[in-house]
């Protein structure tokens, strides 16, 4: 189970260039984790935007951000392409971070039940402890909630 002060789950996903990031491996950086339902849908965006907009605020408080869907690589590069998003897009077309973060989840719309990833987002302290959890993310103002809590747990 994912819970504030236990050790975050690994992921070892290819990024939209095919290059694999290991979670492990960025021990010693707080590292922001997003999953996101799809690339290029109008929450999505907005989400990936704001990251964006804020990577060098992320970068100064001394943390990588991670954006994660079940999306291809492809679908990832045109993604980043066509509205200029600097963070980098892992994907999880088994699912399997989805489902070790328990986002991989029964959803509901318009009384039709399907499974989908749940808007949520994980920090991870240097250690590679989950320090704060969000979950049911509503998009505006979540970023700067997300540095805010960094900028917290830093100082």
């Amino acid at each position: 189970m994912v819970a504030v002060g236990k050790k975050a789950p690994n992921i070892k996903l290819p990024d939209a260039d095919g290059v694999i990031v290991d979670l492990s491996k960025l021990k010693g950086t707080s590292v922001v984790v997003y999953f996101y339902p799809k690339d290029d849908t109008s929450g999505c965006t907005s989400e990936a935007i704001d990251f964006t907009t804020h990577k060098e605020k992320f970068a100064k408080a001394g943390a990588v951000v991670l954006g994660i869907s079940p999306d291809s690589e492809k679908s990832h590069q045109k993604f980043a392409a066509k509205h200029a998003l600097s963070i980098r897009l892992l994907a999880d077309t088994e699912k399997k971070a989805a489902e070790a973060y328990e986002v991989w989840v029964e959803k509901s719309m318009y009384g039709k039940k399907y499974m989908g990833v749940e808007r949520a987002t994980f920090l991870i302290d240097k250690s590679g402890k989950v320090a704060k959890i969000w979950r049911r993310v509503k998009v505006p103002g979540h970023v700067a909630e997300v540095l805010a809590a960094l900028n917290e747990m830093n100082a």
